[in-house]
């Protein structure tokens, strides 16, 4: 589980860098260069400029995040989707892969070697792909980021505000952050239905995330504070439609689970 978050923090990290992080005070505009800023936040830049030009009201380019977010989120739906399959095909194999652990139990090079091979062969007889999850990953990170960019660094939207805040300047009274924060926790809890309680290291992300996104989200721009707000509402409707078997029967297990107990 280390070697999955440190390759996961890797390629997270490798991301942000190839997409022009160090450009994030920088104001994009027609004149931006680089491949970055040409073809993936100036195009989502105007996106967000023309429903907010289109609205053309109080708290037009709120309602224009909003879209764009929506939109965003849907066309990355079948990333997220294929995502989520091979994740529950891997858990469906932790069984197997468990005995063949306790199997070549050995540290040396030979049984290791040997459980390499018979845990790949685990894979293909199930047609699993242990990298297939990490794919989708890949190309969602530029598109989110370059979202993330283009609210940052579009002018217009300072400008405007939404509801009780400005777009520009982080929320006065702090809802926002906090509803971030929240959305975050369920969002994630959905997604660790079941493995959490088994693992600790995912069971203290499951608290660190809100608690940094709430940090982030009190410094930030409010625009930034409501595109987190509308992608994690998206996204926990997306889990508990795409995980929602599993999600009930890990309830009715803890249920059945507790029930016994108390009758003991």
């Amino acid at each position: 589980m280390k070697k999955r978050i440190i390759a996961l923090m890797s390629i997270v990290g490798l991301m942000a860098i190839l997409s022009g992080c160090t450009e994030y005070n920088k104001p994009i505009n027609s004149d931006s260069t680089g491949f970055w800023n040409e073809y993936i936040v100036y195009p989502l830049s105007q996106l967000i400029t023309f429903f907010g030009e289109k609205l053309d009201g109080f708290g037009s380019y709120g309602l224009a995040i909003i879209i764009v977010t929506l939109i965003i989120r849907l066309a990355i739906l079948p990333l997220m989707i294929k995502q989520t399959k091979n994740s529950k095909a891997m858990q469906a194999l932790q069984p197997e892969m468990k005995k063949l652990r306790e199997k070549y139990s050995s540290k040396d090079a030979q049984t290791q070697q040997k459980l390499q091979q018979e845990t790949m062969a685990l894979f293909q007889s199930h047609g699993v792909n242990p990298l297939a999850g990490c794919f989708p990953l890949i190309v969602q990170m530029p598109i989110l980021i370059g979202f993330y960019h283009a609210i940052s660094r579009t002018a217009a939207i300072k400008e405007h505000n939404f509801l009780w805040f400005d777009l520009g300047s982080p929320d006065p009274i702090y809802a926002l952050p906090l509803i971030a924060g929240l959305t975050t926790f369920i969002q994630q809890k959905l997604m660790m239905a079941g493995t959490a309680d088994q693992n600790p290291q995912m069971a203290m992300m499951l608290y660190i995330m809100p608690v940094m996104i709430i940090i982030f989200a009190i410094n930030f721009p409010a625009a930034l504070s409501l595109y987190w707000v509308v992608g994690n509402l998206f996204m926990i409707a997306q889990t508990y439609f795409i995980k929602g078997p599993d999600i009930k029967e890990v309830k009715a297990a803890k249920a059945t689970a507790q029930s016994g107990g108390k009758k003991k």
